[in-house]
This record gives C-alpha cells, structure tokens and sequence, in this order.
C-alpha cells in the first residue's frame, strides 16, 4: 500500500528527516545580551516589510540545549532585532547559528527561521560564560556575559513578537513557492524557570564573507542575562501571507 498524501509530514514520505512537533526541551541554559546600534546599520538586514525602531534596540543571544526530544543536544546562537511590522513592535531574527543536524531543516522548513550550520562553543571561565560562533575556522560572532545579581523572570527581556520570514523557492525558479511572516512568540509552552539572574555583557561581530553581521556595532550595553529552563515548543502563528492577495 502506497503512502497516503495526507499523512506525509516531511521528507522522506517513509521516514521524515525530523519529528513534528511539539518538542520537549531540558535543562537548556540561555544567554542573551541586550545592546543598542545604530538603526541605519540594522536597516540592511531587514525584509521591507518592516521598519527598525528608532532606539536600535538589538539581542546577542546564546543556548546550550541539554536534552531534546525531537532533536538531541546542540548549541544555538544569533541576534535579534528590533522593528515594526505596520502598527506593531517586535523583534526579527536574521541569522540563527546551530551546530545540529535535525534542528536545522526543522527551523527553517516549519517556522522559517534564518537557520545556518557553524561552530559553536558554549563555556564557563569562572563567572564569565562565552559562546563563539566560527565559520570557516574564525569566529564571526561572540558573547561574553556573568550572572551575579538574581533577577525574575519579569526582568527578562520582553518580546511581544517574535518574527520570521519563511521564504521557500520554486523548483522551476520563477520567484517563491511560499513568503509567509511568522510570529514565534507563543509557539512556547509548559515553562519551567529554575534559574534567572542578571549581569554584564558584551558582543563581538567579526567580518565573514557569508552571514556578515559585522555593520552591526554595540553602541551602548543595557545590561546582559542568564536563564535555565524547560520549555515544549510547538506551532507558530502565519501572520501574513505576501503571495496571497489581501
């Protein structure tokens, strides 16, 4: 008996390259590094249809996933942001940087997440925790930040979206198969916070001749966090679809 066509959830039809979700997440250590630059500099990684906002507000981000369900264990890293979608505020991910096999293809093909393949080293030096980014054996991005004053959950940084822009080419190459803008934001659920604190951070951009976030320089740091969590991740939200007339 052939496969059903409404029952293939990926490729291969027999065996999808990764689960579906919902995807359980433990004991997944958070860095991020909040830091303001110049809107102009950000402007070149946003799609037109969004905005930056005037305070250039921007997230150096780092994980160090211990355990997942759907995709084992890896280090993920990348930026965050801030801009407008019409009335809205929120935050866009251009480039996302993992070091896993399976969280890769599901990132971009179910949420369109910027997913990319580098290096990833995720440390602890006494109270200062690194993660570096290295691309072609030379580190593009890194984040240096401590943890010293206790924090909530309420001090975290706040993000009312979290968007995406799914963008899949046709096989014949004649434009997009699918431009979609997608909202993350509540695509979480089952939380589960066992650490917060606050500190210092710092970030560093390096030119790369692919992925190149180095325009992108800290003008002044707003402060840095550290975070442990369980989470599920399940669907995200279709916010608008540009290849379907309004």
């Amino acid at each position: 008996m052939s496969i059903p066509m409404n029952q293939i959830a990926g490729m291969p039809a027999f065996s999808p390259y990764f689960p579906v979700p919902p995807a359980r997440y433990r004991n997944v250590r958070f860095q991020w590094v909040k830091f303001r630059s110049d809107s102009a500099s950000i402007d070149r990684y946003l799609p037109e249809c969004f905005t930056s906002a005037d305070d250039g507000e921007c997230l150096a981000f780092g994980l160090d996933v211990g355990w997942c369900a759907n995709y084992g264990s890896f280090q993920e890293a990348g930026l965050l942001v801030k801009c407008h979608w019409r009335n809205q505020i929120g935050y866009f991910s251009p480039v996302v940087y993992l070091n896993s096999r399976g969280s890769i293809p599901a990132g971009r093909e179910i949420y369109g997440t910027p997913k990319v393949a580098a290096e990833i080293s995720v440390t602890m030096d006494e109270r200062v925790m690194s993660t570096e980014i290295r691309l072609a054996g030379a580190v593009v991005l890194g984040l240096r930040s401590t943890m010293q004053y206790t924090a909530t959950a309420s001090d975290l940084p706040s993000l009312p979206h979290a968007w995406r822009l799914k963008a899949i080419p046709r096989a014949d190459g004649r434009g997009l198969d699918v431009l979609q803008l997608i909202d993350c934001v509540n695509a979480t659920s089952d939380v589960t916070t066992h650490v917060v604190c606050r500190g210092d951070g710092v970030v560093e951009f390096a030119p790369s001749p692919i992925y190149d976030l180095s325009p992108i320089v800290p003008s002044e740091y707003l402060g840095a966090y550290y975070t442990e969590m369980d989470y599920t991740e399940g669907y995200a939200e279709i916010v608008h679809d540009f290849l379907k007339p309004s």
